[in-house]
């Protein structure tokens, strides 16, 4: 039920999520002349504040993905782009005649709606998760790496992700073990091979981990060969996982149409099961997530508004 003592706020456009996808979507939209807000419940940039290096994105033979959210930030800001930060969603109400969004602070009731919120890193599936969890099991290497200086510890994943992870993980630990649930990485080629021929590396393969072990700090990890079902223990001063992402999806589960990992279905103009409501970026379900497809997203999501608010579509 709406807090209807909150202030209210109609306007054409409300884009969820800051990441290249949503900040896309709000420079363009800037430009369309569209009175829109860029709501964003935790920092602005998404998953590429996380990225070490991006060598892929046109223009920068290679870039920090802090300096290109921060570039792609200040784009969107300088075209007078409104972004609300750090205000929560707490409801969500989607249909073809009504969109209304309530945050902790206000209630947005616009003519469209751009979710754009990406993914968040999947959990390490043990008991001992929730106990260690950001105390010994951590998701993001550049946020906590340099408190492992000269230290021990386990990379647990295989794609691209581990393997940057990885890669910057290098710069502090003194050994990384690496477990890994096949026999071969995923990630490109370039990264495997910086990675197996690094030194402080030893892999582990067709492994699983079972458990965390410790009282007040983690100390080992139990693992578990996935082919001979051989238990052993590694000691370890943490642990930095990266098995990959699930959608930002639950505030839309009930109204949006999803497939069955929980990714927005929408069709090639980025537009849902719901009249005015478009999806952009990771969410989305795709073959490709990359930087740059995630900006075509946005770009088409906000140009679709814009013809939606101007009835150039039903």
């Amino acid at each position: 039920m709406l807090n209807m003592s909150k202030q209210t706020e109609e306007l054409d456009l409300v884009i969820i999520g800051s990441g290249p996808a949503g900040l896309t979507a709000s420079i363009y939209a800037t430009r369309a002349k569209l009175n829109s807000i860029v709501l964003e419940n935790e920092v602005i940039g998404g998953q590429i504040i996380g990225t070490y290096t991006i060598e892929n994105y046109p223009g920068f033979t290679t870039i920090g993905g802090a300096e290109l959210a921060e570039k792609m930030h200040n784009h969107a800001i300088n075209l007078g782009g409104k972004i609300d930060e750090f205000d929560p969603i707490v409801s969500v109400k989607l249909s073809d005649d009504e969109k209304i969004i309530e945050t902790e602070n206000k209630i947005y009731k616009p003519k469209t709606v751009i979710i754009a919120t990406g993914s968040r890193a999947r959990r390490l599936p043990i008991p001992e998760e929730g106990k260690f969890h950001g105390n010994g099991i951590h998701y993001c290497e550049l946020c906590d790496a340099a408190m492992y200086e000269e230290k021990d510890v386990v990379a647990v994943g295989g794609g691209n992700s581990a393997l940057e992870g990885i890669i910057f993980l290098a710069k502090y630990a003194k050994s990384i073990t690496v477990v890994h649930q096949f026999d071969h990485f995923q990630g490109n080629k370039s990264n495997q091979d910086t990675v197996l021929n690094n030194p402080k590396v030893k892999i582990i393969w067709n492994s699983e981990v079972r458990h965390a072990i410790g009282e007040n700090k983690l100390e080992a990890i139990s693992i578990e060969n996935t082919q001979t079902k051989e238990i052993s223990e590694i000691k370890t001063d943490g642990v930095f996982v990266f098995i990959g992402r699930t959608p930002a999806t639950d505030l839309f589960k009930n109204t949006i149409a999803l497939n069955e990992w929980g990714y927005i279905l929408t069709d090639e103009n980025m537009r849902t099961n719901i009249k005015g409501v478009y999806a952009a970026g990771d969410v989305r379900d795709k073959m490709f997530r990359q930087i740059t497809t995630a900006i075509a997203d946005g770009t088409i999501a906000a140009l679709m508004a814009e013809r939606f608010i101007t009835k150039k579509e039903d």
